[in-house]
């Protein structure tokens, strides 16, 4: 059995286990909504845009791509809980390939992710936020949010890896929530003190949200500097290094596991 076959046959035993138990992307799904709708509406009103521009607009690519770094703690604690039940152990003596489980993991998280940020890109369009690009550069959004969270992915599939039981999920909870928040996803790098503002500017979060806003037509809250400059060519430059990075990364990790 080939590597690629293998993984989607793991892809749909994820799948299987979601439709059976439900809750877990549900909640997900409701995060987000719970975030876009308490930083839209109840702190929105006392955020101002730099450049101009209404705050709904602006916060909902950041939402977006602020959803799918926060993807990567399921992904981490279901790759842990695999390793340590010894599920991971049975793939390894099956005739498959090495990858077959990342892939299999990467490919159930990659379907929650797009029908994440289909409940979002409805939900923004349902409070009023609009697209006022062209079709084709509103898709090359998407597919930069999306690559986001396939290098997010890597990340978290080494994590899990490595930090196995409850330390993979506590790993994961001190890098997301400080990398989330510490970047342009849900106010502008300009109105921060001038050093946190520089370091929220290199945030590959930051790259993202920011070119995703400038794809769909939405302000960027950004007036000028490297990031207003080079946005899309920086969300796709920082996924592809984290994944040249983090792949390799979490080969070793699952060869360590036999240790």
């Amino acid at each position: 059995m080939t590597t690629m076959r293998a993984g989607w046959i793991l892809t749909r035993r994820e799948l299987a286990h979601w439709r059976r138990e439900p809750w877990g992307p549900v909640f997900g799904l409701l995060f987000s909504i719970m975030l876009l709708l308490v930083f839209g509406f109840l702190f929105g009103g006392a955020i101002n845009v730099p450049g101009g521009g209404d705050y709904i607009a602006f916060l909902l690519p950041g939402m977006m791509a602020l959803s799918m770094m926060f993807g990567v703690e399921t992904t981490a604690t279901k790759m842990a809980a695999d390793a340590g039940k010894g599920i991971t152990d049975r793939f390894r003596s099956m005739p498959i390939g090495s990858a077959s489980p990342a892939l299999g993991r990467v490919g159930a998280d990659m379907t929650n992710s797009a029908a994440e940020l289909a409940v979002l890109l409805v939900g923004g369009l349902a409070i009023g936020w609009r697209i006022t690009s062209d079709p084709g550069s509103a898709a090359l959004a998407v597919l930069l949010l999306l690559l986001l969270r396939f290098s997010m992915l890597w990340i978290g599939i080494f994590v899990g890896l490595t930090f196995r039981g409850g330390g993979a999920t506590a790993a994961v909870q001190v890098l997301v929530w400080p990398i989330g928040f510490l970047s342009t996803a849900i106010v502008s790098a300009e109105t921060m003190p001038a050093w946190l503002g520089a370091v929220a500017a290199w945030n590959p979060l930051s790259a993202t949200a920011t070119a995703a806003r400038e794809l769909f037509g939405n302000p960027t809250g950004l007036t000028g500097g490297v990031l207003a400059d080079h946005a899309v060519w920086l969300a796709l430059g920082w996924p592809l290094l984290l994944a040249a990075i983090f792949i390799p990364l979490s080969a070793r990790a699952y060869r360590r596991l036999r240790d």
